[in-house]
């Protein structure tokens, strides 16, 4: 029995390793393309199990599980599902620049819809690729590999002849990296190449005057032009892209927005969205213009039709749906692609060289492989004009000859032993004949009818067919210019037969600005009932229901429209909300909570004043905490735009504010502590401090004492307030005026 070996190394080491070999693998083979093809490893392998399987453009559509379960059992052991999914958006043609499968039933929708399971669909090539990504393949002219197993051969790379990475885009996203190629026009993308192949030191902007831009299958308008040039240089930025808006006029006056195309980024959820967007924009106040909103979209496209009021600024509510929905949204580039085996981000121009370059490297094989069969073919014709010639030497040796090796050894070497000849004559030129072995064998496998004075023509004609295509092939392979030229003509019969015309427009559109109505600022009263329900009123609507709304009203808080309302609680938390966010109209309408409202939360924190932040300017906010802290605050400090934030600071978390209110000059302040001892002090010996300080002591306190009440005193407040003690009565008015930080008197 073998002993055990044992390796010492670093943990760290072979962690760092295993997670290396672990990135690379996805992202070499699973998530980033190949600059060559534009391919990931599953979209290959499915296209050609598609092209093995037979399932051209021209035959029958075959079941997807058929394609899916053949591909995962001979080329791409990752389950059904990756390869269903590559599957279903190589056939949809609002993803794809040119979608390379023609699919039949249900592959999904561009608002969302998924496809429908495998077993329902079917599938087969489009004609586009089968003639542009998969023609050749029989001719040596990509190397195979083998497969998982090792029990059948696949490509590396699939034969395309145009730069399929940027008329199909990309998206993946594999380990500490990611890919984001937008599609582009194919007669462009193949003008950018003549002309690279024309010129080779195009920069640029020079290839930009032949490819300008993406152009999505959704449409759609780019609107930041001057910075692809950027983009397009560096493979990484930000496109944006804007839906397409038209406006139809309806009966009364009023007005339709229709847009007939969205962004690209919107395909699938997106557009359920951007409705629920648009009704948040009536819902949220942003515009009262919208009547009505409804998707229209079918199978001859897009379409979501907005109904206006009569009179409505349609080019402002145009500019509301670019700045507050995804109608404009961005499009990161990231052109990310495997280049000889490792990720590298290129821009236009090197992505169109690589392509390029592996397209002189296909030519290159392609007639190589022809050239050595026509080769091939020219030493057979050659043979056969020769054994025409001389055909009755030919039979003789036959007819002489005890067997096939017998005849095929004359033929070849001349060995004309054991050979029945008619003359002496005919024995010596037999041993001059001197063909080929492969001459001999064609010879021997000639049939009679190639004797005729037609066929004999004809076999002279296919022989100078066969040299005129050597000297070509060798032209082609000798000179690199000849070379280009065939490219150059396969592209643009490419570009005959499959390009189509532009459908995203790209120019430089101003940003969109949203310039907000301005609100008529008016007095408004703000009722809380006991239920902490509020609503509002105009000033006047509360002087006529005056009675009535002192008696209801908890709180009742005069203010603008415009104001926020403050809500301090004794977690030490202030919480605003916008005035023109509380329900406005008649007296008698029904108000709404006010912690459904704010983010203030009635289950962890009680509401201890509320005031209008317009009203709390210039004026001191009191605060007392159950530790003894007071502080006065600048009322200022408390006009935010957030919707929460910390209104004062305490010493720990069992810590909380007893008391919030406004001290001005003549009040005092009465404290009382769990021993109960009181204070009465005057309001002008708080400190004035910010709202994050902790404050100083009201009162000296023994220890386990705290504050338990706080009361404020206003000056002009002429009633007695009394609190009880052990079952007498304390009137706080009446309390001797001591100093802040002294003990107090003992009740």
């Amino acid at each position: 029995m073998a002993q055990e070996q044992l390796i010492h190394t670093e943990y760290s080491e072979v962690m760092q390793k295993s997670y290396i070999d672990y990135a690379m693998s996805v992202i070499v083979a699973r998530a980033l393309p190949d600059v060559r093809d534009g391919l990931k490893p599953v979209q290959r392998r499915t296209l050609y199990d598609m092209y093995e399987l037979g399932i051209r453009y021209n035959q029958p559509y075959r079941k997807s599980a058929r394609i899916v379960g053949d591909t995962m059992g001979k080329y791409h052991p990752h389950g059904d599902s990756s390869i269903y999914e590559s599957l279903v958006v190589m056939a949809q043609d609002f993803k794809k620049g040119m979608p390379l499968v023609d699919g039949h039933g249900n592959f999904g929708s561009i608002e969302g819809d998924g496809a429908a399971a495998m077993r329902y669909t079917e599938a087969r090539l489009q004609k586009l690729t089968q003639e542009v990504y998969l023609a050749d393949l029989d001719k040596d002219i990509v190397d195979f590999v083998p497969n998982f197993d090792e029990t059948e051969k696949e490509p590396s790379v699939l034969p395309v002849r145009v730069p399929n990475i940027l008329i199909n885009g990309a998206e993946g996203i594999a380990v500490g990296m990611a890919t984001s190629i937008p599609t582009h026009n194919l007669g462009e993308v193949i003008d950018g190449v003549i002309a690279y192949m024309k010129n080779p030191d195009l920069n640029t902007e020079q290839m930009m005057e032949f490819v300008p831009g993406p152009d999505f299958p959704t449409g759609g308008i780019v609107t930041n032009k001057d910075d692809l040039l950027e983009i397009y240089s560096t493979g990484s930025g930000k496109i944006k892209i804007r839906g397409k808006v038209e406006i139809e006029p309806v009966k009364g006056g009023r007005v339709r927005v229709v847009i007939t195309e969205i962004p690209y980024t919107m395909i699938g959820a997106g557009i359920g969205k951007f409705l629920n967007d648009v009704f948040s924009l009536a819902e949220n106040k942003h515009t009262n213009d919208i009547v009505d909103i409804s998707n229209q979209s079918s199978k001859e496209g897009i379409r979501i039709v907005i109904e206006l009021k009569k009179g409505a600024d349609v080019d402002r509510f145009c500019n509301l749906l670019y700045k507050k929905t995804r109608l404009e949204d961005t499009f990161g580039v990231n052109m990310l692609a495997v280049c000889d085996g490792r990720p590298e981000t290129m821009g236009i121009v090197p992505i169109i060289r690589h392509h390029v370059d592996f397209q002189y490297e296909l030519c290159t094989r392609k007639y190589t492989t022809l050239l050595a069969k026509e080769r091939d073919k020219k030493e057979i014709q050659e043979g056969l004009i020769k054994a025409c010639d001389v055909i009755d030497l030919i039979i003789e040796i036959l007819r002489g000859s005890k067997d096939r090796k017998m005849a095929e050894n004359c033929l070849v070497n001349g060995v004309t032993e054991g050979i029945r000849f008619r003359s002496e004559q005919s024995k010596k030129d037999a041993a001059m004949l001197m063909f080929t072995q492969r001459q001999a064998e064609a010879i021997l496998d000639m049939r009679l009818y190639r004797l005729i004075g037609l066929e004999i023509e004809a076999l002279r004609k296919d022989y100078a067919q066969t040299m005129q295509n050597i000297n070509d092939y060798t032209q082609i392979l000798e000179n690199r210019s000849v070379m280009a030229k065939v490219i150059i003509k396969d592209l643009k019969a490419i570009k005959k037969e499959y390009a189509r015309e532009r459908r995203t427009v790209i120019d430089n559109v101003a940003e969109a600005v949203v310039k907000e109505k301005p609100i008529e600022e008016i007095d408004v009263a703000v009722l809380l009932d006991r239920f902490a329900y509020a609503r509002v009123v105009d000033r006047s609507t509360y002087e006529r229901n005056k009675e009535a709304a002192d008696e209801e009203s908890k709180r009742i808080i005069f203010c603008k429209n415009t104001d926020r309302i403050n809500i301090f609680t004794d977690a030490g938390m202030v919480h605003s909300v916008k005035v023109l966010d509380l329900p406005y109209g008649k007296f008698r309408d029904k108000g709404q909570p006010i912690d459904n409202l704010s983010n203030f939360d009635v289950n962890v924190e009680h509401a201890l004043f509320i005031e209008a932040a317009g009203n709390l300017k210039n004026r001191a906010v009191f605060f007392a905490t159950k530790r003894g802290m007071i502080k006065g605050v600048d009322g200022s400090e408390f006009d935010m735009s957030r919707r929460s934030a910390s209104a004062t600071k305490l010493s720990d978390e069992a810590d909380c504010v007893l008391c919030v209110g406004i001290i001005e000059e003549g009040d005092t302040i009465v404290f009382r502590s769990t021993k109960d001892y009181f204070l009465r002090m005057d309001a002008s010996e708080t400190p004035l401090k910010h709202k994050n300080a902790l404050g100083n002591r009201a009162m000296k306190m023994e220890k386990g004492e705290e504050m338990q009440e706080v009361y404020i005193l206003k000056k002009d407040d002429t009633s007695d307030p009394v609190v009880k003690v052990s079952g007498h009565a304390v009137h706080l008015a009446r309390l001797h005026l001591g100093s802040r930080d002294s003990r107090g008197v003992k009740k």
